[in-house]
Order: C-alpha cells, then sequence, then structure tokens
C-alpha cells in the first residue's frame, strides 16, 4: 500500500472458478488463527509453491465465486498472513465478501481484469478510485471505488480495530 492511499502493487497469482475457502486453507491447518501460521499454509491444496513464491503485496487473481464454502475468517486471514494485499475475482461468495472487509482484506470484482489476467501480469490496484491496471498488458479497468468508511476500515486493518479506534476517540 502506497501511503495511506488504497494503492497496492503486486504480481498476480490467476486461479480459477469457485476457489473454496477449504482450498484457501485447508481445515488441517485450522488449529490456529495466527495469521501468519496460516499463511504459510494458503493455496496449499491447489498451489504447494503459492507461500514460498508470494512476495508481499502480490494479488490473488481468482474466477467466479471465490472464497465459497465455509463462514470461516480463517481463508482471509491465511491470505493476509501469505502477504497478500488484495484480491481481485470475478464474482465472491457473499459471507467472503463481507468477512473480507470485516479483517481489513480489499477485494474487488473485476469479471473484465480477470479475464484477460495471466499468472506474473503486474497490477495495480487503487480503491480510492476504482482503477485497476494490468502493467504487463497496458490494460485497465474501472470498478466501483471504496466508499470512504470503507478505505478507513480497511486501512485500520478490519471492523475489531476499527471500533476499538472509534471507541477510544469517543472515551476521551
Amino acid at each position: 500500500m502506497t501511503n495511506k492511499q488504497m494503492i497496492y502493487e503486486g504480481k498476480a497469482f490467476v486461479y480459477g472458478d469457485n476457489i473454496d475457502t477449504d482450498i484457501i486453507i485447508a481445515a488441517r491447518y485450522l488449529s490456529t488463527a495466527d495469521p501468519a501460521e496460516l499463511g504459510k499454509h494458503c493455496m496449499k491444496d491447489l498451489d504447494p509453491d503459492f507461500a514460498k513464491e508470494i512476495c508481499q503485496g502480490d494479488i490473488i487473481v481468482g474466477g467466479a465465486n471465490f472464497g465459497c464454502g465455509s463462514s470461516r475468517e480463517h481463508a482471509q486471514f491465511a491470505i493476509k498472513g501469505a502477504g497478500v494485499s488484495c484480491v481481485i475475482a470475478s464474482s465472491f461468495a457473499r459471507i467472503f465478501y463481507r468477512n473480507a472487509i470485516n479483517v481489513g482484506l480489499p477485494i474487488a470484482e473485476c469479471p473484465a481484469a480477470v479475464a484477460d489476467a495471466k499468472d506474473n501480469d503486474q497490477f495495480i490496484v487503487d480503491f480510492s478510485s476504482g482503477m485497476i491496471i494490468n502493467n504487463t498488458q497496458q490494460k485497465s479497468y474501472q470498478i466501483k471505488p471504496f466508499p470512504p468508511f470503507m478505505q478507513e476500515l480497511i486501512a485500520c486493518g478490519g471492523l475489531v480495530n476499527y471500533t476499538r479506534q472509534k471507541l477510544a476517540k469517543t472515551s476521551l
């Protein structure tokens, strides 16, 4: 992320449709809620080298119905713990979408960007302006920007931290 703006840059890891939460983080690794530990096993059953190859700030690009399955937040924590800055998908499972925002994981629905994306493409995603740029292919896409309160919620690291900060301000 650049400054306190909602701009993320990274290499794309492209996956298909219906990537469920058990693929993102298999149940056998759910004995912890530590994002760093979960991140070591993120996508392991689909892409055994994912955790070794991901660099801080890289981006997951998924197809339709990304995050279907369980309502547990472990999948979002695993993604964040692996160092992924954001996820772009054609569509998200509803509970995954809400949980992602709740834990401060920025996500974007953009079927056109997903259709064009290839592994290792370099992306810039600006959630403030709603612009997604695939630098490798020199293509840009427009999405609906996050409203300011959602930008603040994500910048705080999610709903719990956002609420703590708001309560701390009101108790002064």
